[in-house]
């Protein structure tokens, strides 16, 4: 995507700035809007783990066979028209899912839920990218703490929806009716950006041999955000043993750490130093779940989950940090690299988590998953111990990490 683009006109880059952060906040309250209410529609359609497991599937192959699709749109289009037609169907398809009363619905609601959800994602990030350029400081990580402040917002709203025994289908239309206003209305102040030169590309960008192990970080950060997501609040109803309503409250603790997390880890960054954080993140995450298998118990659990959040929160956007300033590949590429292989994480790691979970109990899949914390801490030791910390080196301790 070229960063050439045009203001609206009369539109400060404040006001400008404002608007894109409507679009993330549109992206992280229609996504935990439907996550949090995962196990009301398990009852409902009367699936078990493993059942449910390869349902959830869907969501992610939309989401990663769209990848190659919206790079295409985004380099004949402008940016903006993207990002507005997937808002439009991320929140449509976030009401076909609360209609769904069959699996043969579900499923494809879904799929282009996950579709929907990568032309919003990718073309929104390109506009903030856009945005930055109006600025002399960072300010990208305030568009991500947005997000996550949605996915929060979403959270909670859940735990009242699910306690009123208010249904999934008019909780997620009044939901995806308000979010479309919000788009339509923030529409107009967002940035005109010429689409760059189409260029032939591999349909899935690998990392370059130098970058696998940030690549490998990336999976097995993603591997627990999308096993959290999905499985949290199942976990606190079968494991915990409480009930659908109280359930909710293992999602709500845990988007409620990430949220604090990302809030607060560009200053833990700069004053500790990305390996020392990225090596605690993976403790946090490995003691976090493990808290959470062996002792699943309301309190217990839920302080297992908050340390899970905390864990996770910063690994993606400091592993892409790292990345983005290698000297193997160009720091989009890179990114867009470490973050397929992520993205593999987070699709094929949740439905395993149901498999096992069906065969041996959920505390076992939560405790499996522990590993990822490990394999997150040894990693980082060992990329930065074979020379590849030279993408932090140059790090100025005063830049906000992004």
């Amino acid at each position: 995507m070229s960063n050439s683009a045009e203001q609206p006109s009369g539109a400060s880059p404040g006001r400008i700035r404002l608007m894109i952060a409507v679009f993330f906040f549109v992206s992280g309250f229609g996504f935990f809007t439907w996550g949090s209410r995962i196990p009301t529609i398990q009852q409902e359609l009367h699936l078990n783990n493993e059942q449910l497991g390869i349902v959830l599937f869907a969501l992610p192959i939309g989401l990663m066979t769209t990848l190659p699709v919206t790079g295409m749109l985004l380099s004949r289009f402008d940016s903006r028209k993207v990002m507005i037609i997937g808002a439009v169907l991320f929140n449509a398809m976030l009401c076909a899912i609360g209609f769904a009363t069959k699996v043969w619905q579900l499923v494809p609601a879904l799929f282009f839920f996950g579709v929907s959800r990568n032309l919003l994602n990718i073309s929104v990030n390109a506009q903030s990218i856009g945005v930055q350029a109006l600025y002399d400081r960072s300010i990208i990580a305030r568009f991500h703490a947005v997000w996550s402040l949605a996915g929060m917002s979403a959270a909670a709203l859940g735990y009242v929806m699910v306690s009123s025994s208010i249904s999934p289908a008019w909780h997620f239309l009044v939901v995806g009716v308000l979010l479309t206003v919000m788009c339509f209305y923030a529409y107009p102040g967002s940035l005109r950006q010429r689409p760059s030169p189409r260029q032939r590309r591999p349909w899935f960008a690998l990392p370059d041999r130098s970058l696998v192990k940030y690549g490998m970080i990336s999976f097995a950060s993603m591997a627990c955000e999308g096993a959290m997501i999905d499985w949290s609040g199942i976990y606190f109803r079968e494991a915990v043993h409480l009930t659908p309503s109280a359930a909710t409250l293992g999602y709500v603790v845990y988007m409620v750490a990430v949220t604090l997390g990302r809030l607060t880890g560009d200053r833990l960054a700069n004053r500790l130093g990305i390996r020392t954080m990225l090596t605690y993140s993976g403790v946090l995450i490995g003691v976090g779940l493990l808290t959470a298998a062996f002792l699943p118990y309301p309190v217990t659990a839920g302080f297992g989950f908050v340390l899970t959040g905390f864990g996770v929160s910063c690994v993606i956007p400091l592993v892409f940090s790292m990345a983005g300033r290698s000297s193997a590949m160009s720091s989009g590429s890179a990114i867009a690299a470490v973050s397929t292989v992520g993205y593999i994480g987070f699709l094929i790691v949740p439905p395993v988590v149901g498999s096992v979970a069906q065969h041996a109990g959920l505390p076992v899949a939560v405790g499996m998953l522990a590993v990822f914390g490990v394999l997150i801490s040894g990693l980082v030791q060992l990329t930065l111990d074979q020379g590849l910390s030279s993408a932090v080196v140059g790090h100025d301790p005063a830049e906000p990490m992004v």
